[in-house]
């Protein structure tokens, strides 16, 4: 059991169950205090089953909840768009969810309040709560995993837009077709994407899309890990696939903190903690912004890797 560091505030000490639910598994939580989470069970995600799905949660419940209120709430981070009009869930890879109001059914089937929230969402109100933007005015958090995602708070209240869509920097079509590195021109691929449109960042932003570079520059299949390891010790191929990621993420965020003025942009997903990658992003970014920011603006976040639980907890009190 893990306990992470509690959020100073006025939220209240009522317990809170959480849940991180993803396309493999769903990991499980308890909250005494926003931004405080006991971490449980991990069990399989029934993917395909709604009823199976709903079962799960009933059972981690029952396992950990015999100690407190019978209407004790439970906040969820999901994959996919959670559509504050209406509820639905809409873009997830988790087709038990495709077009349900996950937040509504579950809370009638459960019989307890119930919220939800796409998983980005979480993570960046765990870093504006309780993490490395803590208090700040306006936080923005970055998703750089298997693909982009982000989030926005402001005055620690989450942003959700029409359809749940908000910070969606990796999407659109946005991605250079050349870049100039080193007085060398180089083709940039756009690619089409699972969001029907072609050329979003989303293909070329991640730790896939890292590869995908890598194998357009230099016909070989590398991973993440080993271009970035590669990058530290000055291979010059990983150095370029490095180079021209570095160009090709900074100018939209760039972009959007031009438009949107954040005291942080805070990183979470496994690129987070890639050894200087974070830090050489930041130098790029901040290189390309209108008003300077003398500190550190793109940061690896505290709950790069858990933020999703430790967002729930907040949001499970927000609502």
């Amino acid at each position: 059991m893990s306990v992470e560091t509690s959020t100073a505030g006025s939220a209240s000490a009522a317990a809170v169950f959480c849940a991180d639910i993803g396309g493999s598994f769903i990991k499980f939580g308890v909250s005494r205090h926003a931004g405080e989470v006991e971490e449980g069970e991990k069990v399989p995600m029934p993917t395909a089953s709604w009823p199976g799905f709903v079962v799960a949660v009933q059972g981690l419940i029952a396992r950990y909840g015999n100690a407190f209120p019978p209407d004790t709430p439970l906040a969820i981070a999901t994959a996919g768009l959670v559509s504050p009009q209406t509820g639905e869930l809409l873009s997830t890879n988790i087709p038990a969810f495709t077009g349900r109001a996950l937040a509504a059914e579950l809370s009638w089937q459960l019989g307890r309040r119930v919220t939800a929230a796409n998983d980005a969402d979480c993570f960046t109100l765990a870093e504006a709560h309780a993490g490395h933007a803590q208090g700040l005015p306006i936080v923005a958090g970055v998703i750089l995993g298997t693909g982009v995602g982000g989030g926005l708070v402001i005055n620690g209240q989450l942003v959700r837009g029409h359809g749940g869509v908000t910070g969606e920097w990796g999407h659109g079509a946005i991605v250079r077709t050349e870049l100039t590195l080193e007085g060398h021109t180089y083709a940039i691929p756009r690619r089409p994407c699972a969001c029907g449109q072609t050329g979003c960042l989303d293909t070329l932003g991640g730790a896939r899309g890292m590869e995908r570079l890598h194998r357009h520059f230099h016909r070989r299949d590398s991973t993440s890990r080993q271009i970035v390891a590669g990058w530290r010790r000055g291979q010059p191929e990983a150095a370029l696939t490095i180079a021209a990621w570095l160009r090709l993420v900074a100018e939209p965020l760039a972009l959007l903190v031009n438009i949107l003025g954040p005291s942080k942009i805070v990183v979470g997903g496994g690129l987070a903690s890639a050894d200087g990658l974070i830090a050489a992003l930041d130098k790029r970014v901040r290189a390309g912004v209108l008003h300077r920011y003398p500190d550190l603006l793109v940061i690896a976040g505290k709950f790069a890797h858990n933020g999703g639980l430790v967002g729930a907890s907040v949001l499970g009190r927000l609502a």
